[in-house]
């Protein structure tokens, strides 16, 4: 797993979405779009391994 970004930079997820879906990564805090029933977030970096199973 390669480390994400500083949490001091936004995932792009969260610079095309509304302010209002847009919460801290729960794997490294960084501002993504949250998504979901719970709204739970993950930014690209910490969606990679995820998805990869």
């Amino acid at each position: 797993m390669t480390t994400p970004p500083p949490i001091t930079e936004p995932d792009p997820s969260a610079l095309v979405c509304p302010g209002d879906k847009v919460g801290s990564c729960t794997g490294c805090q960084r501002k993504a779009h949250r998504y979901g029933t719970g709204r739970s977030p993950l930014c690209q970096s910490c969606m990679e391994p995820v998805k990869a199973g």
